[in-house]
């Protein structure tokens, strides 16, 4: 039998981490809680878990100190969890190293779509990097892209930014990300070029963004490509 997935959960609130404890148990995963970075850092050390809930407001230290460690020697998925909504603590969060943000107050389902999507990163195989959605089909070995069956041709700058996307499928990436790895650091402060391009992909895939199906802007922080 294949054990349950671990989930630690990082936070100050006793009242979040009982709830949490409770909604996590029950949908199959198991638990372990801590109440402030010290004691998160030990059990990160001691027994690391398959994913991490993390709440950035912790007594003893902020939560982005232990998104930094842990990214310099882990890949474990990092869901932040926090009352901060301000778009600049969730762009340090994200590009510290968290995999996805969520503001409380927050919807249990929406939690658990995300966890799920941050696990599905874990699982590493050989077989070809596709991402199949809604019709959309980018294969990332063949470097082919198709909707509906029928080929959709890119310039190699789109092409490079939705591959970026489609590497992480489901995942914020932030706009400075998205710049860094298509036009360079030297490019930082360009964001136009972004924008400009997202609509280009968004002209190509028919996609509406007041009523997007593939790409989701994230207001202030980035893009995130829609999955199952």
């Amino acid at each position: 039998m294949i054990p349950p997935l671990k989930i630690l959960l990082i936070d100050d609130e006793a009242e979040i981490r009982r709830f949490l404890e409770v909604e996590l148990t029950r949908h199959g995963y198991t638990v372990e809680s801590a109440e402030t970075g010290h004691l998160a850092v030990k059990l990160l050390n001691s027994h690391p878990p398959d994913l991490v809930i993390l709440d950035l407001g912790l007594p003893d230290m902020d939560g982005k100190n232990i998104i930094a460690a842990l990214r310099e020697w882990s890949a474990i998925p990092i869901i932040v969890l926090s009352a901060r909504d301000q778009e600049e603590e969730k762009i340090a969060a994200l590009e510290a190293g968290a995999d996805d943000y969520l503001t409380k107050p927050f919807g249990t389902g929406e939690l658990l779509a995300r966890i799920k999507v941050a696990l599905r990163h874990l699982r590493k195989n050989s077989a070809p990097e596709i991402y199949h959605y809604l019709g959309l089909k980018i294969d990332l070995d063949l470097r082919l892209v198709t909707l509906d069956d029928v080929s959709v041709n890119f310039t190699p700058t789109e092409y490079k930014l939705l591959a970026a996307l489609a590497a992480q499928p489901g995942k914020v990436v932030t706009q400075s990300q998205l710049i860094n790895q298509v036009w360079g650091k030297s490019s930082q402060g360009n964001s136009h070029y972004l924008r400009i391009y997202i609509q280009h992909l968004r002209t190509k895939l028919k996609d509406d963004p007041l009523h997007p199906k593939f790409i989701l802007t994230e207001a202030g922080v980035g893009y995130r490509l829609l999955c199952d």
